[in-house]
């Protein structure tokens, strides 16, 4: 769902303009319909919706050389059209995801299981769930191993992702946030 493809500053600043004449105008009406966009993903159960609010820029901003001529109306409304789309791509993915492989507990402890710890494993696995395959195995392979090797593990993660290590971090912890969230949610 999720393309590389990034747009220029010349791209970029066309967009700005579409939306707006006056730059600082144009800056502010960014951000408001981007928290819109984010707010409308929440709400419709995506967990990466940042991701797909800028994803939605992207797509517009790739389009809009060819329709800003032609196009009448308002840039927000079709903004909101893109990213409509954009969820039922979401929903579709989500719908081919593989299921998390079932666990076998009874190795982990000799001691009867502990309720609140029982809980809490269960909360934890439903609120993967929740996630897509590239966020699960994002979130589990960045927290993966100890001192050293967990550095080289992240530096080799944020290459096969094409993304600096920076980035990685603010994704990582995005779906951290989101992964803590849930949590509160299903242990109340």
């Amino acid at each position: 769902m999720r393309t590389n493809w990034q747009p220029t500053p010349d791209e970029f600043n066309l967009f700005l303009r579409w939306l707006d004449q006056d730059v600082e105008a144009a800056a502010s009406r960014y951000e408001i319909i981007r928290r819109n966009l984010i707010a409308i993903f929440n709400r419709r159960g995506c967990h990466c919706s940042e991701d797909l609010a800028d994803e939605t820029f992207n797509r517009v901003m790739r389009r809009l050389p060819k329709m800003i001529d032609t196009y009448v109306g308002e840039p927000s409304r079709y903004i909101v059209v893109v990213a409509r789309n954009l969820h039922l791509e979401y929903v579709q993915q989500a719908e081919k995801q593989e299921p998390l492989p079932e666990h076998d507990h009874t190795d982990l402890s000799v001691d009867a299981p502990d309720e609140s710890k029982e809980h809490e494993f269960d909360c934890l696995e439903h609120c993967l769930k929740q996630l897509s395959q590239q966020q699960r195995k994002l979130v589990v392979g960045y927290y993966h191993e100890d001192k050293r090797a967990k550095i080289d593990h992240r530096k080799q993660m944020a290459d096969e992702l094409g993304i600096g290590l920076n980035a990685l971090r603010i994704r990582a912890h995005r779906i951290r946030a989101s992964l803590e969230e849930c949590l509160k949610q299903c242990l109340r």
